[in-house]
């Protein structure tokens, strides 16, 4: 195994002292492919899909859950598997208390292709209390190419989409897949690939940190049972 050299403290500090200037240039240029991301147009997702749910039907706008904006986790999960992806469980596993989301009005679920009644279990025996739907029946991960076609076969990946709601009006912003993932699971990390951001007064585009009345700004940060819906 190879490991790091061996230095005294003062050159173990000038090094990180220049390690530190790219790592602050990376999260500059992180602000601005973030605010670029949030620039881009929306399409509007009008078609009908029906998923299934622990309340049973649902819409892609009632998985909303009333909230302004949507993530959505493509958990690998296809018909013909007895068991959730573990690359996809491993995900889930690092997702944070989604109240944090909540309060800035973001929802997250996952949806997966195969029926209910196998999602119902291996949710049970993950522990997992986050929302989970059934899409089984409608093309909703082939529509935002999470299941592809390939030599006549379905084939899945991983990935994340984001919706941004305008009333009964649902509006694709955003996917992303595969290493795309890379990073994510904190909530900072998934609402940077929302079209509202973090909602706080120094982002670019201005304007939306006060969308839809959504709470803004890091002094806004409660614990977690100290939201109010």
């Amino acid at each position: 195994m190879s490991l790091p050299e061996i230095a005294s403290r003062e050159e173990w500090r000038r090094a990180r002292q220049e390690l530190l200037v790219k790592e602050k240039a990376a999260t500059r240029a992180r602000d601005a492919l973030n605010a670029e991301r949030r620039r881009l147009p929306m399409v509007e997702a009008d078609t009908e899909y029906v998923f299934e749910g622990g309340d049973g039907k649902a819409t892609l706008l009632d998985l909303f859950e009333g909230r302004q904006q949507l993530v959505v986790y493509h958990f690998m999960f296809p018909p013909e598997w007895e068991a959730g992806c573990r690359s996809c469980s491993a995900f889930l596993d690092q997702v944070g208390h989604l109240a944090h989301l909540h309060a800035r009005g973001t929802t997250f679920a996952a949806v997966s292709r195969t029926p209910y009644t196998r999602i119902l279990p291996f949710k049970a025996r993950m522990g997992w209390t986050l929302p989970w739907y059934s899409s089984y029946g409608n093309d909703f991960n082939v529509d935002f190419e999470a299941t592809l076609t390939h030599e006549g076969e379905l084939v899945e990946r991983p990935g994340v989409s984001c919706f941004l709601r305008d009333r009964d009006r649902v509006f694709h912003t955003y996917s992303t897949y595969e290493r795309g993932l890379d990073g994510l699971g904190s909530t900072t990390s998934f609402l940077d690939l929302t079209a509202l951001g973090r909602q706080e007064e120094w982002e670019e585009p201005k304007g939306r940190a006060s969308a839809f009345g959504a709470p803004a700004g890091s002094e806004r940060i409660r614990y977690h049972d100290e939201y109010e819906e």
